[in-house]
């Protein structure tokens, strides 16, 4: 009796470390699978702009949001789908977070992870954090970063399987500002692009800044980036909705009329200047959603990132 409850024992541990043992291994396997592959954007970290200084990145997770601040070296985190699911379409993602810090967790990556399932490819750009102690010209920075994204991607479209004429960028509040000026002001180029065209094939901006107009504009956001006292000339050179034309690429956009963050109308004069120079434009307005909800709003059963699919498939861009 003794032996066979020892037996019965030795089994009962035998198992509980298999248990263990595959549960370690389990735990491992999520973990490599959320690696994050994140590559320097410009070649050898040389930063147009930037004064040397120590690197004072910090990244910090409070309330479930992942939030990055102090970034002064733009990274690019590579997210490519199985080869056997790929369909050659590439999205560039720019978190938002006020020209302050970078939301890029449900904003960013989880975004990412999502396109991969339809094949696209998708890359989350760390942007650099407009700061006078960082940059010569901070109010630039961002937009060189979005710039160098779009033809880092075009320039290795073959090495990852994307097809170099649908590659969109896509902005989440102030990112959407990012977007919107990049998918707007293409020329003149403020990187060394050469012959490759760092334009993005579409755009895909959720409750994005848009505008620099008194009543609508987000304050923090200008301030942040352009200064405490920018000027007309350079005020309107980043609202994007003055800087639309026939030229400008197609865009997808989404709002929630009860956003008190950023308000509604900055969407609303983005399409009504897409729609005045014939560029083809999708928006969805929600009743409710508030600000910076990501992927998931919650007031609503309806998700805009399936609507985002389907204009996608409407113009060709999911065909594999």
């Amino acid at each position: 009796m003794v032996y066979l409850y020892s037996m019965k024992h030795t089994n009962f541990k035998a198992k509980n470390i298999y248990l263990f043992v595959l549960a370690v291994m389990t735990s491992l396997s999520v973990f490599a699978q959320k690696k994050i592959n994140e590559q320097p954007l410009y070649p050898k970290n040389d930063v147009p702009g930037n004064i040397e200084g120590e690197n004072e990145e910090k990244s910090e997770t409070t309330d479930g949001i992942l939030r990055i601040s102090n970034v002064s070296i733009p990274t690019l985190a590579v997210f490519l789908p199985p080869p056997q699911k790929a369909i050659g379409t590439a999205v560039i993602i720019c978190p938002g977070g006020g020209y302050s810090i970078l939301a890029a967790g449900h904003e960013g990556y989880d975004v990412a992870r999502k396109l991969n399932e339809w094949g696209i490819a998708a890359f989350v750009l760390k942007y650099r954090i407009p700061d006078s102690k960082r940059q010569n010209s901070p109010f630039i920075a961002p937009l060189q970063d979005a710039q160098q994204a779009i033809y880092t991607v075009r320039k290795n479209a073959a090495k990852w399987g994307i097809k170099t004429n649908r590659i969109g960028i896509m902005g989440f509040s102030a990112g959407g500002h990012l977007a919107s000026t990049a998918a707007t002001r293409y020329e003149p180029s403020l990187i060394n692009n050469g012959k490759i065209s760092i334009r993005p094939d579409f755009q895909i901006l959720v409750y994005p800044v848009i505008s620099s107009n008194y009543f609508i504009k987000h304050e923090g956001s200008f301030k942040n980036l352009l200064g405490e006292k920018p000027g007309a000339p350079r005020i309107n050179e980043y609202s994007s909705e003055l800087n639309v034309t026939d030229k400008t690429p197609p865009a997808f956009l989404v709002h929630a009329s009860d956003d008190t963050g950023v308000k509604p109308d900055n969407s609303i004069v983005y399409y009504q200047a897409l729609v005045k120079n014939k560029v083809p434009a999708e928006m969805h307005l929600y009743q409710k959603g508030g600000h910076g909800f990501g992927l998931n709003n919650r007031t609503t059963k309806d998700q805009w990132i399936l609507r985002c699919k389907a204009w996608m498939e409407t113009n060709g861009w999911l065909k594999k």
